[in-house]
């Protein structure tokens, strides 16, 4: 069959191809920009002190063959073929793994979850696969060890702090490196002071660029990537068909077993200097959410599959990226090692002080071209890192584990384009600082090699229970997994940990940094959150309260925010003691994240009565995925009313529920999804139910606080309490809404350890204080705010 009638016949395999193809160019800018600078610094990392390059040419072609190996086994087979298929839902990075996992597992620290949430459709998307016996036990296991899920969540911010660390030194190393090419057309005592300041320029002006998102230049990535490919393969082979054509014999496993009989302790430790070869693999996978929004916004990429058999679908993101490294990076970075071995076989004693790099491989006459294209292509491959840091930063921040930063959406069209400003300003202070302060690239590789093998030890971790608990594969595999990759990773992990004190401390110190603040504010929300259940007022407190205590009831919609799932919070009985008054409508509102990246707008709500009818008190538990955007106020509003009304409506006479139990006995929850649609900038609010002609009108955006009113005609259809019910709301809501915020202030309490103290009373009162407010709280009207203190002892 010829292709073109092939064409015709598969109209959906043909474009889908396309769309492989278009995807796979694309990435090769935003995945891969941070792999494909590496060829600037291994080869003058690796020979910067441990081991010496001879006349018998033993060390280079050593070196050659642990660069092949290594970009085989991690780059290629584990993260391209293995582990980028672990996405979840599209999202990469290390707390991507671990929100997979809690969904598959109980192991989460979230303390509002519920079972409702594992109705959600991404939840209930993941459990198609039953485990079998020995998954099953490993599942029940890590669920009823408290310790194993702190070990667990201890890894997963580990491996955060450490792509933070990442996000300082890849920048830093990446734009010296290029920079350094500098070094072989100025004197030996000047490049000095040219070298430092103008990678300095390069680092503001790139971290000044992340506030205006990379959609606007965007398009500029993939060319230029594809140019410096280009360039370093046109260069390797060149240098190998002109220096040395046998270099392609170096490849062999042998070299390796030669090249460590001859250097011994020294080569084991200039193994820190070869791991740089496979640095931006883990950069890839963090950003693999912003690639993932990326293909759904320009090409409608979401659910379809390359491949004809159930079971040997391939996600087209999956296939568009395996495409691209296995046919595009890998071969161009193998040619580009290949041609500087070449080269170097040849020339053993190298005029200047530049010893082994990049440029003195390169012909003179193309060295200030292919600098300058260096230089744009390590921008490129820093902005994969940063903003993968960006991505997983706002991950962890959704879901309590890091304090609330400012998070700014650079793109109205691409959803998964963040800046965070809190992020890049501290990322771009110390990554100045660390540039300055070594001012060579021995140091901060050093410190780069440690970062990045950490985080990918974490990562063979992660992968080896995601294997067993969410592809349900034999035990068998995943131990074969973290064996093979972990011994891998294990030994270049010792070289650079043996390079403490020559700058490899440098990533523990930020991680050690970033982990204590982390877990500072997860343990100090936590114990909130505990303290909250234990003081939570029951319902027949509620039921107690009537006119003859003093209480009234005044117009108007009272929203109390509360991170209770179940129950009233404390600040409520705090506010009514000292205020004997609260609204006709009161609504207790939870918004909350869950471990997954995005939540269903038809699934956004859960909706429940709590009391009598009468009563008029509500709960509302809004529910948002990790990487989710929270509406504004506005359109919070008019979803939230919308979403009590049609639980009103739908409570009638025949009261059908379609979640499951709340956790209270006294409460059910329904699911209500969002009811609003966007047209030419102005937000409407469909009919709730045409049936029964119920309409919802909402004034122009001109006003400022645009009105939700109902019009309830004469029906037969509608009950008389239903229709009564929402008249009420309907005049509640044009009375106005109030917004109740409860202001704390945690202490440990007498007798707690004096870690506790240093923990609760000084590191987390201080990121309290010094954080953001929660997102929704800051949209609502301050004028309609209240707040109750109150001082939390946990």
């Amino acid at each position: 069959m010829d292709i073109e009638s092939w064409g015709r016949e598969n109209p959906i395999k043909k474009e889908s191809w396309r769309t492989v193809l278009a995807l796979a160019y694309q990435s090769l800018g935003v995945v891969y920009g941070d792999l494909s600078t590496s060829p600037l610094y291994v080869y003058k990392s690796t020979f910067a002190e441990d081991i010496h390059h001879s006349e018998s040419n033993e060390e280079i072609f050593g070196v050659l063959s642990f660069v092949f190996w290594t970009l085989t086994l991690i780059p290629l087979l584990k993260y391209v073929f293995i582990v980028l298929r672990a996405d979840d839902n599209g999202e990469g990075g290390t707390f991507a793994l671990y929100s997979l996992l809690c969904r598959h597992a109980r192991v989460s620290t979230l303390p509002n979850g519920q079972l409702a949430d594992e109705d959600l459709y991404e939840y209930k998307n993941d459990r198609k696969l039953s485990a079998d016996r020995i998954g099953m036990s490993l599942k029940s296991t890590l669920e009823k060890h408290r310790f194993l899920k702190k070990i667990l969540l201890i890894l997963a911010l580990i491996g955060t702090c450490m792509v933070i660390g990442d996000g300082v030194l890849t920048p830093a190393i990446s734009v010296f490196s290029a920079v350094s090419g500098l070094e072989l057309s100025m004197a030996k005592h000047h490049h000095q002071y040219v070298e430092v300041p103008v990678a300095c320029v390069i680092l503001v002006f790139l971290f000044f660029l992340q506030h205006y998102g990379t959609h606007r230049i965007g398009f500029l990535f993939a060319p230029i990537v594809i140019t410096w490919l280009f360039c370093i393969s046109a260069i390797g082979l060149y240098n190998i068909f002109h220096w040395n054509p046998h270099v392609y014999q170096a490849l062999s496993p042998y070299y390796m077993y030669k090249f460590l009989k001859k250097t011994q302790r020294g080569g084991w430790m200039s193994l820190g200097g070869i791991l740089l070869c496979i640095t931006g693999s883990e950069a890839m996978f963090a950003d693999l959410g912003h690639f993932s929004q990326l293909s759904i916004q320009r090409y409608g990429v979401k659910m379809l599959y390359v491949g004809n058999c159930k079971f040997n679908q391939v996600p087209i993101r999956a296939a568009s990226l395996q495409i691209a490294f296995t046919f595009v990076v890998y071969p161009s970075l193998i040619l580009a090692y290949m041609g500087q071995a070449a080269y170097l076989s040849k020339h053993h004693v190298i005029q200047g002080d530049y010893h082994i790099g990049f440029y003195v491989s390169v012909p003179e006459k193309l060295r200030y071209p292919v600098l300058a294209i260096a230089i744009l292509a390590a921008v490129v491959g820093s902005q994969a890192i940063i903003t993968g840091t960006f991505s997983i930063i706002k991950q962890c921040s959704a879901l309590g584990c890091f304090p609330r930063v400012k998070i700014v959406h650079t793109s109205s069209k691409i959803h998964g384009q963040i800046y965070i400003p809190e992020i890049n300003w501290t990322l771009m202070l110390l990554c100045l600082a660390v540039t300055i302060g070594f001012r060579d690239t021995k140091h901060i590789s050093n410190a780069s090699g440690l970062a990045v093998i950490t985080v990918m030890l974490v990562t063979t971790c992660f992968m080896s229970l995601v294997i067993v608990l969410c592809w349900h594969k034999n035990v068998l595999l995943a131990i074969c997994f973290i064996f093979f990759f972990g011994s891998i990773e294990a030994l270049y992990f010792s070289a650079s940990l043996i390079k403490f004190l020559e700058g490899a401390w440098v990533p523990i110190v930020l991680s050690l940094i970033f982990l204590v603040v982390m877990y500072s504010w997860h343990y100090g929300t936590l114990k909130k959150y505990e303290f909250d259940v234990e003081n939570k007022i029951p319902i027949n407190w509620l039921l107690t309260l009537s006119p003859n205590l003093g209480i009234t009831r005044v117009r108007g919609i009272g929203l109390i925010h509360t991170e209770l799932v179940s129950g009233i919070p404390a600040i409520f009985s705090h506010f009514v003691t000292n205020l004997p008054a609260f609204h006709q409508v009161l609504v207790f509102l939870c918004v909350k994240s869950v471990p997954v990246p995005h939540v269903r707008p038809e699934e956004r709500f859960l909706v429940g009565r709590i009391g009598p009818k009468e009563y008029r008190v509500y709960r509302c538990i809004a529910r948002y995925g990790y990487r989710d955007i929270h509406m504004d106020d506005v359109e919070f509003e008019k979803d939230l009313v919308c979403s009590i009304a049609e639980f009103i409506r739908s409570e009638g006479p025949a009261q059908s529920f379609e979640a499951a139990e709340g956790i209270d006995d006294n409460e059910k929850l329904t699911v209500i999804g969002t009811t609003s649609t966007h047209v030419d900038g102005v937000t409407m609010c469909e009919d709730i139910d045409t049936k029964d002609t119920e309409m919802i009108e909402i004034s122009s955006p001109e006003v400022p606080r645009k009105r939700v009113r109902f019009l309830v005609p004469e029906s037969p259809q509608m009950d008389l309490s239903v229709r009564a019910e929402l008249q009420e709301l309907m005049e509640a809501r044009e009375a106005g809404m109030a917004f109740i915020l409860g202001h704390c202030y945690v202490r440990a309490k007498r007798g707690s350890s004096l870690i506790k103290k240093l923990v609760v009373d000084i590191g987390y009162d201080f990121l309290r204080r010094n954080c953001r407010g929660p997102t929704y709280a800051l949209s609502f009207p301050r004028a309609s705010t209240l707040e109750v203190g109150m001082i939390y002892h946990v």
